[in-house]
């Protein structure tokens, strides 16, 4: 543990934000910089909300080196939201789209979008439970879709893209939410990025969006103002008050990324620690992955005993012991670890010890 007296926290999200962000914040909180306020009571037209938000912009275009004709656009409204403003301001010319359908959001996603237009299932593995990831190429996609949409990363499956899928000229739209920032990417791969902030970035509140230009500005003239992308790209995030705190202390995120070496090296840390658990898990009597190998999450690590009693009794133990929010999503059971950014190694360590215990003991 720490001074602090801190659980190791293993949520799908709301997570763990770093310890040196929280500490700043902290710090901040009564009077941020000599303001004599805290960013929670500071007006979103000040110089210094302006000077928060523009820092916040800048960084996160340095550490995922986004291309100047990309907009980035701080909203509310969460991944649910989004799952709506992608159909509405996408589906410009055929009024089609292609999924790929990887886990519960992508498929919540895939719904959503059906009510805007010709939408389509590529590819999905929910026959086997989602247990791995499709292999698409530019054939699987209608030449004439407006967009391709897939989901990176999926917190209840414990799956991930183990590579970017090859549309040509269609625009490919993703959402990161559970894995933006963790490892490095091709932004000019995408059309569109979004995530969530409340697992690798932020506390809820705020939806990074990052668009390229030309895919702005196509929403229908009936679509409602704030579904529309142009809206707030011509108003830099500022159309309405903003998530101001949840975009302050991203902004702080940003900061300690940078100060650690950047992507590159949160993603080592990353692949670090999941091999580590992966590798126990592997080896064990006890615990098992039922995710194909090569379709393994970083993120988010599921596992299970194969009895269900076994697995409450587990998550029950371990919360007693300090690692908390190990019970797998209520739609599946078992045991789930998010070991986003913020896990530090440490946190990873003690469960890896506290399962061989555990093991040991039953």
């Amino acid at each position: 543990m720490n001074s602090y007296d801190r659980i190791y926290n293993f949520s799908a999200g709301p997570s763990m934000l770093p310890l040196e962000v929280l500490e700043t914040v902290q710090a901040d909180l009564l009077n941020y910089k000599g303001s004599g306020q805290s960013v929670m009571e500071m007006s979103h037209r000040s110089k210094e909300y302006q000077r928060i938000i523009d820092e916040a912009e800048a960084d996160l275009r340095e550490l995922m080196n986004i291309p100047d004709n990309y907009k980035v656009l701080f909203l509310q409204g969460g991944g649910t939201l989004q799952f709506s403003m992608v159909p509405l301001n996408l589906l410009r010319n055929s009024k089609k789209a292609d999924y790929v359908v990887t886990g519960t959001w992508a498929k919540k996603a895939y719904k959503e979008a059906t009510k805007f237009g010709d939408i389509r299932v590529i590819a999905s593995s929910e026959a086997d439970t989602f247990t791995w990831v499709p292999k698409i190429t530019a054939d699987d996609v209608r030449p004439d879709a407006d967009y391709v949409y897939i989901t990176t990363n999926n917190t209840i499956y414990g799956t991930k893209f183990n590579y970017v899928p090859e549309t040509g000229d269609i625009p490919l739209v993703a959402d990161m939410s559970s894995n933006i920032l963790s490892e490095e990417l091709d932004v000019t791969k995408f059309g569109v990025i979004w995530a969530g902030a409340q697992k690798n970035v932020a506390p809820a509140g705020v939806t990074i969006v990052i668009i390229r230009e030309d895919l702005i500005g196509h929403a229908p003239a009936e679509a409602p103002t704030y579904l529309d992308y142009k809206i707030h790209a011509d108003n830099g995030s500022m159309y309405n008050t903003p998530p101001a705190f949840a975009i302050y202390v991203a902004g702080e995120v940003f900061k300690y990324l940078k100060s650690i070496g950047g992507i590159k090296e949160m993603e080592r840390r990353n692949v670090e620690k999941a091999q580590m658990l992966y590798d126990y898990i592997d080896q064990s009597r006890l615990f098992s992955c039922p995710v194909a190998k090569e379709d393994r999450s970083i993120m988010n690590v599921v596992f299970v005993t194969g009895d269900a009693d076994l697995d409450k009794k587990f998550v029950a133990e371990a919360k007693e012991a300090g690692l908390v929010n190990l019970a797998g999503h209520r739609s599946i059971g078992g045991m789930r670890a998010s070991i986003y950014n913020a896990m530090p190694k440490e946190g990873v360590e003690a469960l890896i010890e506290f399962m061989k215990k555990f093991e040991e003991n039953k």
